[in-house]
């Protein structure tokens, strides 16, 4: 047998095995006209690509660093969220029946769902309105007086906040006008027998009102002719509403 049938024949042999070993390399052998030479020959399968194991890698790279930049997002989200401050400042001008000024400041206290209004009248006298949403409640205190009345919140008591809640979002400062204002007038009557014990009352209640006499109250049509309208305190919301509560004592 001639040597270029034996390489041949071997060339087949190796060709054969590696064919019914499924798709894998298998060595060939060519002939030159002075030696045989080594060769890397595959059955027909596509050789893989150098760049296919590129993207591969570089795909888990890109969704390592996406995955990274969205947890130091996350991160820096938290981070602001928690060092928000829970109340915020809010003041309201506006004038009065006879066209005095009245300047208000509202402190927003979004945490405890607290509103507490500083209301300072044209005599530059304070009176303080506490609005304690969490509870239904709202107490004012007088401007120059120990005493503080409690009355339970109603609807129009809820707008006027939310309103409030609202726009303080965006703006800090309300200017409200005397031609778009509305005006409304509340009558509470002072029940002097039902004194509140201060100790049972929530903290915010109870650090405004620790050092007087706390009384509910209750709605009414008007003090008739016969009772003595003894103080009012305006409340103004950014909604262009002006609430002026006034107080009378009812008989025992």
């Amino acid at each position: 047998m001639s040597t270029s049938s034996v390489v041949v024949a071997a060339r087949r042999e190796q060709t054969d095995r590696g064919a019914a070993k499924g798709h894998r390399m298998v060595r060939c052998w060519k002939r030159s006209d002075t030696r045989l030479e080594e060769e890397q020959c595959t059955d027909g399968s596509p050789v893989a690509s150098p760049w296919s194991h590129f993207s591969h890698k570089a795909f888990w790279v890109s969704l390592s660093a996406l995955l990274l930049l969205v947890i130091v997002a996350l991160g820096l989200t938290g981070h602001l969220g928690l060092s928000r401050p829970h109340s915020q400042i809010v003041r309201i001008a506006a004038p009065d029946q006879h066209g005095a000024l009245i300047n208000q400041t509202a402190v927003v206290d979004l945490q405890n769902d607290l509103v507490t209004f500083s209301v300072t009248s044209p005599a530059n006298r304070t009176s303080t309105v506490l609005f304690d949403v969490k509870h239904g409640l709202i107490c004012y205190k007088p401007a120059d007086q120990d005493s503080c009345f409690l009355r339970t919140m109603e609807k129009s008591d809820y707008d006027g906040v939310n309103s409030l809640l609202r726009k303080s979002a965006h703006e800090s400062l309300f200017q409200l006008s005397g031609n778009e204002t509305q005006r409304q007038m509340e009558f509470l009557g002072v029940l002097a027998s039902s004194q509140v014990d201060v100790t049972s009352l929530e903290e915010p209640l109870q650090a405004l009102c620790q050092d007087g006499s706390v009384h509910w109250t209750q709605r009414a049509d008007g003090p008739g002719k016969q009772r003595l309208v003894y103080f009012c305190i305006d409340i103004c919301f950014p909604s262009n509403i002006c609430v002026s509560v006034c107080f009378y004592y009812l008989p025992e």
